[in-house]
């Protein structure tokens, strides 16, 4: 009996302004680019951009927000953005996404477990994200994670380009939080 291939472990560090473009690349192949088959895929829902490079750099420029780039071989695999307010206990994270042909191997969950410890270490006590509520798979995914619906949604920017052009009119957000540090657990390790 052979044992399984290990997964890969990408080295994950803050974004600068020279992985804007890539970042940017990344997140329109892993979103929204419909000849790819990641299962992170929106193209079915959504035309357009998911976000562009200007945009991108402010959030890399923000003060408030890290956004977390994984490397692998030296190319650009994974993205998050994990925004952490000054007087907050509750962080976001978003911009989640991991090239189609990397997906599957634990690079996300890497990734996901980084913001997660970043969060707690910063004294925050939960992190919210949101997704799609009609992405149930993905939705899954985050709660096996720890991650609950709070029963909350949230409306879809619908008119403001920047973020896509729905190819329906019923979408909106789900909003997911996960205890990470003080008055919650630790996240795994």
């Amino acid at each position: 009996m052979t044992n399984p291939t290990p997964p890969p472990t990408p080295s994950i560090r803050p974004a600068s302004m020279g992985d804007v473009d890539d970042l940017a690349r990344l997140v329109h192949a892993a979103y929204r680019d419909p000849t790819t088959s990641g299962w992170t895929s929106e193209a079915d829902l959504l035309g357009g951009q998911r976000i562009d490079s200007a945009m991108l750099g402010e959030l890399v420029e923000a003060t408030d927000t890290t956004v977390l780039v994984a490397e692998l071989d030296g190319g650009v695999i994974g993205s998050g953005a994990l925004t952490m307010p000054a007087a907050g206990v509750t962080a976001t994270f978003g911009l989640f996404a991991v090239a189609p042909h990397q997906q599957g191997q634990g690079i996300g969950t890497q990734l996901l477990e980084s913001a997660e410890q970043r969060a707690a270490t910063a004294g925050f006590e939960t992190i919210e994200l949101t997704v799609i509520d009609v992405r149930t798979e993905v939705i899954a995914w985050y709660r096996k994670r720890g991650y609950t619906p709070t029963g909350e949604t949230r409306p879809f920017p619908y008119g403001d380009e920047r973020f896509g052009v729905p190819k329906r009119q019923d979408l909106r957000f789900t909003v997911l939080v996960k205890p990470v540090g003080p008055g919650g657990h630790e996240p795994a390790h």
